[in-house]
């Protein structure tokens, strides 16, 4: 059960951007800074990849609507990159069944992506632009420290990940009329866009 705690924490950081973990992590092997993470992360072509789809999700992320576009697109990816970040480190640490390891990234995974699209989306009802890009520059730098805690205080940089999703989902909770809100507002923006015979009458 040693890497569970990393497990955990690359879970709920897979959530938020899924790119920064794997690049991150990637990047600790290769400079000798955490032993558990595998080979294939290690990988001068995965590197690459991850880094520049960073950037890109690190754009995206700080742009009103387009964030929460993107957060749709990657309702799969995130928690999909979190059981599968989490099977290679249990793979390559065999102190823990490899899908009971995946189920706990994946789930982790899943319920971070969920409070950091809904806040986005409460976010989203002001018009101003300040504050996805506060927002989104936190999460980006939560992300970056938290993991890195991890490689060298894995049980802290856990609890501090479980604390942080539980204070997240409450807040999601609370801000339940607003994202409601905002996702009628976008359903009455996608009712008023003339269809392709609207547009040739």
């Amino acid at each position: 059960m040693s890497v569970l705690p990393l497990i955990f924490t690359a879970g709920w950081a897979s959530g938020i951007n899924a790119y920064a973990v794997v690049f991150l992590l990637g990047v600790f092997g290769r400079i000798g800074w955490a032993g558990d993470v595998p080979p294939g992360l290690q990988r001068t072509d995965v590197l690459i990849a991850a880094g520049v789809l960073f950037v890109i999700e690190a754009v995206a992320d700080k742009i009103p609507y387009l964030d929460s576009f993107w957060d749709a697109v990657h309702t799969v990816v995130r928690p999909a990159s979190g059981a599968v970040v989490a099977a290679l480190i249990a793979g390559q640490d065999d102190s823990l069944p490899t899908l009971f390891a995946a189920a706990v990234g994946g789930t982790t995974a899943l319920a971070s992506h969920i409070v950091k699209a809904g806040t986005r989306m409460a976010v989203n009802t002001s018009p101003e632009p300040v504050t996805n890009i506060a927002l989104s520059t936190a999460e980006d730098l939560g992300v970056g420290g938290v993991l890195t805690l991890a490689v060298f205080f894995p049980v802290l940089a856990a609890a501090i990940a479980a604390v942080s999703l539980a204070i997240g989902l409450w807040v999601v909770y609370q801000c339940a009329s607003r994202i409601r809100r905002y996702l009628r507002r976008r359903r009455e923006r996608r009712e008023r866009r003339p269809g392709p015979v609207d547009a040739l009458e």
